[in-house]
């Protein structure tokens, strides 16, 4: 049986993107080392990035902007963004797994259990993609906004980007909807 597993990262960050991805990995594939991409190193998930990427069924990623998530919450935004990573699959499957996030109109069988990634080795091999996809893009992003520190904190809120924040003010990548609290 075909798993396609869906995750997604960035729904706590006060700045860029949330990401999701859709994976889809081979019955007889097995990797101990592919686990919640919250449980690896930066430099572990790397290296598994292309592995999965080479050794996989099939994989999309959805990219939902600040923007659209100030105007529709980041709720909405996530389901978007794990539909768009789930339509980009052109492979076969027999079902979908997400984690902890039920999504309406999906055509195959469906689970959405809290943990997926512990649990389906699909979703795990998501959560690896999404979450390097998404470090890559802030780092580049980074580049055009240095003050706000993105390529070590990704956007999530840590004490360095806030103090940003209040510095040098809000930037076009950031969620204003998340700062109501900051300035």
């Amino acid at each position: 049986m075909l798993v396609l597993g869906v995750d997604e990262v960035g729904r706590g960050c006060l700045a860029g993107p949330v990401v999701a991805c859709a994976c889809v990995l081979d019955d007889k594939f097995f990797n101990d080392e592919i686990k919640d991409s919250k449980k690896l190193s930066e430099k572990k998930r790397e290296s598994l990035y292309s592995y999965i990427i080479s050794n996989c069924v099939d994989y999309s990623f959805g990219v939902i902007c600040n923007e659209i998530i100030d105007s529709i919450n980041i709720l909405n935004a996530t389901k978007q963004a794990m539909h768009i990573a789930i339509n980009g699959i052109t492979a076969d499957y027999d079902k979908v797994v997400v984690d902890a996030v039920k999504l309406n109109n999906i055509k195959k069988p469906m689970e959405h259990p809290f943990k997926a990634e512990d649990k389906f080795l699909s979703v795990a091999a998501a959560s690896i993609l999404a979450k390097v996809y998404r470090d890559n893009l802030m780092k580049k992003l980074h580049i055009y906004y240095p003050e706000y520190l993105w390529y070590k904190n990704k956007g999530y809120g840590t004490k360095e980007h806030v103090d940003a924040i209040k510095r040098y003010g809000v930037t076009p990548i950031h969620r204003r909807s998340f700062l109501s609290e900051i300035i």
